[in-house]
């Protein structure tokens, strides 16, 4: 890794063969970070519409129950994915020659991985050492049945994000997300039912997902081989995909898995602790967390294949990002402060407190998003151990300080841990992506004059790409 330090005035980063972007580069990837930004947007307001939904029409304990269900049938899916999403995208936009033997090796991981984890969680729900809590072992079974088919649908799209059909990818997204809003008005507006209703509409409507997804990938694998320099050859057709895909994706996997459960495990312990009424309060909170990191999540996506396709030796093109990312960052999380005092509005009187857990939040949501975008800098040049390791501990702070002080203090208490925990993982990547490039931390976060200058002026805002 070169230790060559870059400041404030980096230059604009270059590919692996030393070439600067072109303009076209430039504005194509700012389209696709808007673009996807505003996918992203319209998921969370049917996040908040459903949340909504629930709230006004089953009342805070059934959106203690709903919430949680889905925070672990999401948890399953991107625990049995084993890393494979991500494997997906970075060895396919390394080499296009590999997408039919990359798609292949994920469906049918998919269907088997998937359903035997939907087989034991069902199994454990109907168990007498049942985690679950209140949830139904039958509610569960029904929600549990959809892990097999958003996995196959996770898959997918990120084959389409390797090889740069962005567009595709975010239609996809948005159409299943905007299915979740579109179920829980029929189900509880329309058919009058309750949450066994919703849960099962949502299990067909990722069946119906994921068949679109696996019709639209194997129409790609014929658009792609239509093209010479994409057609496999004979070396390419021989070359050992499963186990390289399985040790990155293992690598991602604890990486994955330990960030999703410390963005999550905080509500499952206020839930457990303090019970559904105060479950269903600090979801609001947290989602408010997860609306303001959809910029730097959406950045990072992007960020990660093109880091791969052409490498980034410096870190050049990972600072770059982060400054203008944290500069954003910055006045989203100063604009949120008085907007998060109309939540009491939003979803009713019971919900008040849901104000004082989103400020406790707010800070550490500012780092992790941050310290998440430079982190592509490593997950796009192989990604070393150190970087699952950096979310494990922060996980394992986060859970024990949970589990210390959530059942005395509730639910602000968890947000005081969880704004701890991440602040700790934007110090250990910032540190370490100081030791391993030799760029300063001012490179990795502050704007220099000119680029304030370029922001304000509105000049040429996307040009942090």
């Amino acid at each position: 890794m070169n230790k060559q330090h870059i400041d404030a005035q980096t230059p604009p980063p270059v590919d692996a063969g030393g070439r600067a972007p072109s303009s076209a580069s430039v504005r194509g990837f700012s389209a696709e970070v808007f673009g996807t930004l505003a996918a992203r947007v319209l998921m969370a307001f049917n996040s908040v519409g459903i949340g909504v939904v629930v709230a006004r029409l089953l009342g805070a304990e059934q959106l203690g129950v709903y919430a949680p269900l889905s925070v672990t049938v999401a948890l399953a899916v991107q625990i049995g994915s084993m890393g494979l999403a991500s494997a997906n995208t970075y060895f396919v936009a390394q080499d296009r020659r590999r997408l039919r033997r990359a798609a292949s090796i994920s469906f049918a991981f998919a269907l088997a991985a998937g359903g035997a984890l939907a087989l034991a969680l069902t199994a454990l729900s109907a168990s007498d050492a049942n985690p679950f809590g209140d949830v139904p072992p039958a509610l569960f079974a029904v929600a549990a049945l959809s892990i097999p088919f958003q996995l196959t649908t996770l898959l997918g799209l990120n084959l389409f994000l390797a090889v740069g059909r962005v567009a595709r990818f975010n239609l996809i997204d948005v159409a299943g997300q905007t299915l979740l809003l579109f179920n829980a008005v029929v189900a509880l507006v329309l058919l009058r039912g309750g949450l066994l209703t919703l849960i099962s509409l949502n299990t067909l409507a990722a069946v119906v997902l994921s068949l679109v997804v696996g019709w639209l990938v194997w129409r790609l694998i014929d658009e792609e081989e239509q093209h010479p320099a994409h057609r496999a050859n004979g070396e390419t057709d021989g070359e050992p995909l499963f186990r390289p895909m399985m040790r990155y994706g293992l690598k991602v996997h604890a990486q994955t898995v330990a960030a999703l459960l410390l963005f999550r495990v905080d509500l499952l312990v206020v839930k457990y602790f303090r019970g559904a009424v105060e479950a269903g309060v600090y979801s609001v909170a947290a989602q408010v967390a997860l609306m303001l990191m959809l910029l730097p999540g959406v950045i990072s996506t992007l960020l990660f294949p093109r880091v791969a396709a052409v490498g980034d030796p410096r870190g050049a093109l990972a600072c770059r990002v982060t400054r203008h990312t944290a500069f954003i960052m910055l006045l989203l999380c100063a604009a949120a402060v008085p907007a998060v005092y109309a939540l009491p509005l939003l979803y009713g009187a019971p919900f008040a407190d849901a104000v004082v857990q989103s400020l406790i939040l707010l800070p550490g949501v500012l780092l992790v998003s941050v310290g998440g975008v430079l982190a592509q800098h490593f997950s796009g040049t192989g990604l070393p151990p150190a970087l699952p390791l950096f979310w494990t501990a922060a996980l394992v702070l986060n859970a024990a300080v949970n589990l210390a002080v959530v059942p005395r203090y509730g639910a602000r208490g968890a947000a005081v841990s969880s704004a701890a925990s991440y602040a700790l993982v934007w110090a250990l990547i910032a540190l370490y992506f100081r030791a391993r490039t030799g760029n300063s931390l001012r490179a990795a976060f502050v704007l220099s004059g000119a680029e304030l200058r370029e922001l304000v002026s509105l000049r040429r805002l996307a040009r942090f790409s």
